[in-house]
C-alpha cells in the first residue's frame, strides 16, 4: 500500500531569509525541512551506498518475491502469467554472477583484480539487467547502461568514451556487437542475457553457437551466456568489495541533442540522496508492486525501481512490446505506475472515446458522472464518488488492473485536463514530478493531494531550488506577481560532473555547487514552480523575439493528440513559425475521415501518406495546433502558421531521435530543408498575392 505523508498544500515550498543575491531568488526549500536537506535515510541512517540499500533489503524481505518477469511459452506461442524470485533468490544470483564477472577480468582476461572497471548494460527492462547492475556495487564497479535504442554510433563512442571491456546484453544485440568489433578495440568479453543454447543438431552440421563463438574468436572477443558466468561465480566465489559513497556507481549518459553523448557521474551518494529524499513524501511498503518498463538506462526508471528495491516492493518487468504493455499491467496488476506524458496521453485519448465521446447513454452517463467527479476534485473534495464510481470509473480502473494507487509522470509537462482526468478516472494519485539525469530525477514535486493542476509542485526535502535572471529572454527574479528566471537546484543527489569533460562539467555546476537546468519557471505564493520556458535551443524571430521551441513542442504534444512527433522551426530571418509534424494514426485517421469523408484503415500507409497531403486535412490540422497553443497560453509569435504532415518518424535509426528519444534539431532541420524552405516561400507568395 503507498502511503503519502501529509503536506501543507498552502506552503509547498518556501523562501529562506537571508538568501537572496543580485540576480536571483533566494533559496526555496521544503517547509518542514528548513534547517536541513535530506541526503539519507532517517530509518536506516546505515545505509549509504547502493550495497548498503540492497543488504538492508534482504535482511529485511528475504522470502519475499522481488523480481517477476513473464516467459514465453513455445508450445502455446504466447507470454505465461508472471514468474518471481525473492529478494534471497537475487542476492544468490547477484554473488554469483559478480564473482563470475570477476573472475573473468582477473583470471581469464589478465586485469589487475582491484582495479575499478566499467562493465556495459544493453537490454530492455529484465531480471538481468538488475542482476548485472547490482553485481557492479558488491565489487566496486562502474555500470553503464546503453540505451536499447542506441544507434552503433553511439554504442561504439559510449563503449569507448567509458573504457568497457565486458557488455551484458541481450541476445538481438550480440551480433550488432561483432559486426562493429574493429571499432571497439577496448571490448574484450560479450556476455549474452539470453542462452546460447543449440537444438538438436543435423549430423554434418555445424551449430550456430559455434559459428558464433568462431566469429567472436575472430575478432579477438570471448563470448559467454549469462548462465555460465554464474556457474564460474559459484566455483570461484568473490569476497565482496563495498564501495563507498562518494564513489561513482554508475555513468548515465544523457542524450546528446547537440553533440556527443555526456556521461553523467552517479555516485551512490547521489542515489542514495534522492532515493531517500522521496521516503519523506511517499513510501512504498512490501505489499506494493510495480509495473518496469520505463528504460533503466533512463534516470526515471532506474531511480524507481531503486526506491522499490529499498522499500521490499515487487517489479514486475514489461515483456519486451510497448505497444502491448497494457497486457502486462493488466497480468500484474501494479499498486504503482510511472509513467511518462505521451502514454498518458494515449490512455486518455482512448478512455474519452469510451466515456464522454460515446454515444447514447453510455456516453451521456460518462459526460454526467465525469462532470460531476471534477467539480469534487476542484473543490478539494477528492478524488472518489460514491455512486459514479459504483456506475462507471470501477469499470475505467481495471484498464490498469484495478489496484493503481499512485501514477506518477515526468520527463515533459502533460496538459491540464488530463492530469484531472486521470485523477477522477483511475480514482487514484496522479503526481507529476521535475527532475533530470543530473539531479537524479528529484527536484520538484506536486502533492499527493493536489487539486490544482498546471505545476510541478514545490520542491523537495533533498533539494534546494532558486532562480536566477535570464535578460536576454526577458525574465527576471523581481518579476511580477511572481518571480521568474531559470530554476537552479543544489543538494546531495546532484552528480558530481560529467566523465572527462571538465568544461561541460563548469558549465553545468558552478562553483557553489547550483545546477543550472536551462528550464525557465516561476514559483507562486504557495511555493508552487511552474516551467514556463527553456534557455536552451533558443533562437530570435525577425522582430526581435525569443523562441524556445522545446516549451511550444510540449505544449503543443500535450494537449493535442493527434501529433505522435511534432519539430518547430524559425530562425532571425523569419517573422514566423512552421512545423513539421508525424501524425499518431490511431487518432489522426479518425479525425481526416471527419474533415474528408476518407475511411483509411490503421496500417494501410499509404493511405495515410495521401492524407497527410491533403490540403483540406493539413488545414483542420493547424487549426488543431492553434486550438492547443491558444489552450496553452502561447503568445502570438509562438504560433505555429503553417505545418507539413508527414509519415516519416523521426528515429533513433534515421539519425532525427537521441537514444533518449529527444529530437536532434540539426538533424532534423537538415532532413526537412526543402520542406521548410517551400513552407516559407508559400506564405510570402500568398503575402504577395494578398497584396495585389
Amino acid at each position: 500500500m503507498v502511503i503519502f505523508n501529509k503536506a501543507s498544500l498552502d506552503k509547498q515550498s518556501v523562501e529562506l531569509h537571508g538568501t537572496r543575491t543580485p540576480g536571483a531568488t533566494g533559496h526555496y526549500r521544503h517547509p518542514d525541512f528548513v534547517n536541513g536537506l535530506v541526503d539519507h535515510f532517517r530509518a536506516a541512517p546505515h545505509v549509504k551506498t547502493l550495497y548498503d540499500l540492497f543488504q538492508n533489503s534482504v535482511s529485511l524481505y528475504a522470502e519475499h518475491d522481488f523480481l517477476g518477469h513473464r516467459p514465453y511459452n513455445t508450445v502455446t506461442q504466447a507470454y505465461d502469467g508472471y514468474s518471481w524470485q525473492t529478494f534471497n533468490q537475487i542476492n544468490k544470483r547477484v554473488n554469483a554472477f559478480g564473482s563470475g564477472i570477476m573472475h573473468l577480468n582477473s583470471a581469464i582476461l589478465g586485469n589487475p583484480q582491484l582495479n575499478r572497471w566499467s562493465l556495459g548494460i544493453w537490454s530492455l527492462n529484465r531480471p538481468e539487467w538488475f542482476i548485472s547492475e547490482m553485481s557492479c556495487n558488491y565489487f566496486n564497479l562502474v555500470s553503464v547502461a546503453l540505451y536499447e535504442t542506441l544507434g552503433p554510433d553511439a554504442v561504439e563512442y559510449v563503449i569507448n568514451h567509458a573504457e568497457i571491456p565486458i557488455v551484458v546484453t541481450a541476445g538481438n544485440h550480440v551480433a550488432s556487437l561483432l559486426e562493429n568489433a574493429h571499432k571497439l578495440p577496448g571490448l574484450k568479453v560479450i556476455i549474452s542475457m539470453d542462452p546460447l543454447l543449440d537444438p538438436v543438431p543435423v549430423p554434418g552440421a555445424t551449430s550456430a553457437a559455434k559459428i558464433l563463438k568462431a566469429w567472436a574468436a575472430e575478432k579477438g572477443i570471448q563470448i559467454f551466456d549469462f548462465e555460465q558466468i554464474e556457474e564460474l561465480g559459484e566455483e570461484y566465489p568473490h569476497k565482496h568489495l563495498p564501495p563507498r559513497e562518494d564513489e561513482v556507481a554508475s555513468f548515465c549518459y544523457t542524450s546528446g541533442t547537440t553533440g556527443l553523448p555526456k556521461g553523467a557521474m552517479l555516485t551512490h551518494r547521489n542515489f542514495i540522496a534522492a532515493v531517500a529524499t522521496n521516503t519523506e513524501g511517499m513510501v512504498l511498503t512490501p505489499e506494493d508492486t510495480i509495473i518496469s518498463f520505463l528504460p533503466l538506462a533512463h534516470i526515471m526508471g532506474r531511480y524507481i525501481d531503486t526506491i522499490a528495491t529499498y522499500s521490499g516492493a515487487r517489479i514486475g518487468y514489461f515483456h519486451g512490446d510497448i505497444l502491448t504493455l497494457l497486457d502486462d499491467i493488466v497480468e500484474l496488476k501494479p499498486t504503482f505506475f510511472p509513467a511518462v506524458p505521451r502514454l498518458l496521453n494515449r490512455i486518455y485519448a482512448k478512455l474519452i472515446a469510451a466515456t464522454i465521446e460515446a454515444s447514447g447513454l453510455v456516453g451521456a452517463l460518462a459526460r454526467r458522472g465525469v462532470a460531476a467527479k471534477l467539480a469534487n476534485l476542484e473543490a478539494g473534495k477528492g478524488v472518489h464518488h460514491p455512486l459514479w464510481d459504483r456506475l462507471l470509473f470501477n469499470k475505467v480502473k481495471m484498464a490498469l488492473g484495478g489496484r493503481v494507487q499512485c501514477i506518477v509522470t515526468g520527463s515533459a509537462p502533460i496538459a491540464k485536463e488530463v492530469l484531472n482526468f486521470l485523477r477522477i478516472a483511475f480514482g487514484c494519485v496522479v503526481i507529476e514530478g521535475y527532475g533530470s539525469t543530473e539531479s537524479m530525477g528529484t527536484a520538484l514535486i506536486t502533492r499527493a493531494d493536489e487539486h490544482i493542476p498546471g505545476h510541478v509542485g514545490g520542491v523537495r526535502a533533498g533539494c534546494d531550488a532558486k532562480l536566477v535572471d535570464v535578460p536576454e529572454m526577458n525574465y527576471l527574479s523581481t518579476d511580477k506577481p511572481y518571480p521568474r528566471g531559470e530554476i537552479c537546484l543544489r543538494g546531495a543527489h546532484i552528480i558530481k560532473g560529467y566523465y572527462k569533460d571538465e568544461k561541460s562539467s563548469r558549465e553545468a555546476i558552478d562553483s557553489e555547487n547550483w545546477l543550472h537546468t536551462g528550464d525557465i519557471g516561476y514559483v507562486d505564493e504557495r511555493g508552487c514552480f511552474t516551467i514556463i520556458d527553456r534557455k536552451k535551443n533558443i533562437f530570435k524571430l525577425a522582430q526581435g523575439e525569443y523562441v524556445a521551441p522545446e516549451k511550444i513542442e510540449n505544449i503543443l504534444m500535450a494537449r493535442c493528440n493527434l501529433i505522435m512527433q511534432i519539430f518547430v522551426h524559425g530562425n532571425s530571418l523569419e517573422s514566423t513559425l512552421v512545423a513539421v509534424s508525424v501524425p499518431e494514426p490511431e487518432t489522426f485517421l479518425q479525425f481526416a475521415h471527419s474533415v474528408t469523408g476518407i475511411k483509411v484503415a490503421l496500417g494501410d500507409q499509404e493511405g495515410l501518406a495521401k492524407l497527410c497531403q491533403d490540403p483540406q486535412v493539413n488545414e483542420a490540422y493547424l487549426k488543431e495546433l492553434g486550438k492547443a497553443g491558444k489552450a496553452g497560453g502561447l503568445r502570438g509569435f509562438e504560433f505555429v502558421k503553417k505545418v507539413y504532415l508527414t509519415t516519416d518518424a523521426f528515429s533513433v535509426e534515421n539519425d532525427l531521435l537521441t537514444p533518449t528519444l529527444k529530437v536532434r534539431r540539426p538533424q532534423v532541420q537538415a532532413h526537412f530543408k526543402e520542406q521548410l524552405r517551400a513552407m516559407y516561400g508559400d506564405m510570402k507568395a500568398s503575402a504577395v498575392s494578398a497584396k495585389l
